[in-house]
């Protein structure tokens, strides 16, 4: 047996694909699996309206779901909050409807990718601190020698898209070097609505990076509604599937 993981993206409540999130919904029903993990921009301006529908849709699945925030989920019209306590409505749907696993396959390690300001504008893309960035790697390495899969969780993709040009992602060369070396199997996220499936490099260390489309109406590189099912067993194995919404489902 493995361990069955439902891995979506940027559902942004405020602007979100019902049809798609029905779909989704419905595989969830029928097949159980053991969690969803959703990597970040559950809604599209952060709006107390937006979060209290995330809420309502991640409690009906009925399995565990593991979230976390992208750069969408911080206040964009209370600059207030934003600058004191950005993820203080996160942590309230978090507290409310998220989860954690416990699995004989799998250990989920979070990696913070968003900040609450950049020196550069906007402040969509990915910035890793280093703070988090320690935090994330002390936790792989008190799981040295345990023989489970390690996938790190975080929004925004580590690397740009085949190294061509700039990485997006402030710090994000670093990061993906360290996790690497500190024994992560693979790092999954969403943010660009595009699935990926690729093993890169840095500093000597490969890593394998896994991302999903959006399940919202903000879709781009004319990539569809989309998430994937990820079977995870000990060693490191995780088998992707794909799912395209509106396709026939699996036989």
């Amino acid at each position: 047996m493995a361990t069955r993981l439902f891995h979506i993206s940027d559902v942004h409540f405020g602007v979100e694909d019902r049809a798609a999130l029905s779909a989704v919904a419905d595989a969830i029903e029928q097949e159980r699996p053991d969690a969803v993990v959703c990597t970040g921009d559950l809604t599209q301006r952060a709006k107390h309206s937006e979060y209290a529908d995330a809420a309502k849709w991640f409690r009906s699945l009925g399995v565990p779901t593991v979230l976390q925030a992208g750069n969408h989920d911080m206040p964009y019209y209370n600059l207030w909050e934003r600058f004191t306590d950005p993820y203080r409505r996160y942590r309230a749907l978090n507290d409310q409807a998220g989860a954690e696993i416990e699995s004989d396959d799998v250990v989920l390690v979070p990696l913070v990718s968003t900040v609450r300001a950049q020196p550069r504008f906007p402040w969509s893309d990915g910035f890793v601190r280093k703070p988090p960035l320690a935090r994330t790697v002390a936790q792989l390495e008190q799981l040295k020698g345990d023989r489970r899969t390690k996938i790190v969780m975080c929004h925004h993709p580590l690397l740009g898209p085949e190294d061509a040009g700039g990485n997006p992602t402030i710090g994000g060369d670093e990061a993906f070097a360290a996790l690497a070396s500190a024994g992560a199997d693979a790092v999954i996220s969403g943010h660009v609505h595009t699935p990926f499936d690729e093993v890169r490099s840095r500093s000597g260390h490969s890593m394998r990076m896994i991302g999903i489309g959006t399940l919202s109406t903000r879709l781009r590189h004319g990539a569809p509604p989309c998430y994937q099912v990820l079977e995870c067993k000990p060693g490191g194995s995780i088998a992707v599937e794909l799912r395209v919404v509106g396709d026939p489902p699996p036989a």
